[in-house]
């Protein structure tokens, strides 16, 4: 089992940054793949961006240039991080983090994050 735990959103305005970060715990070894989605109410949750264990990425493009995902798994630790940056009332969603391990996906919690304009 992976146990995933957001934290870092909040309420920004437009044209600001926030930092999200995902703790993954329990059995971490051979996770494969870690990613961000994001949900709106009444509509998918959609993927927001995914780091490989290589540290290959990949982004949607209505936040392509304007975020940045990264791992650190130095230490034993297994965070995952989203830096977002020129934020706007459209990126307000639930964000949650994803991990991929042995074909089966796990999720946190999420964490809201809200964009005043």
């Amino acid at each position: 089992q992976v146990q995933l735990a957001e934290s870092g959103g909040g309420l920004v305005q437009a044209g600001g940054s926030l930092r999200l970060s995902c703790t993954a715990s329990g059995s971490i070894f051979s996770i494969a793949r870690m990613g961000w989605y994001r949900q709106v109410p009444g509509k998918q949750r959609e993927l927001v961006a995914q780091i490989s264990t290589g540290g290959n990425t990949n982004y949607a493009d209505s936040v392509k240039g304007r975020f940045t995902i990264s791992r650190d798994n130095a230490n034993a630790k297994n965070m995952m991080y989203l830096q977002m940056n020129s934020l706007s009332p459209e990126d307000t969603a639930v964000y949650y983090c994803n991990a991929v391990k042995l074909s089966r996906t796990y999720w946190g919690q999420g964490t809201q994050v809200t964009v005043s304009s």
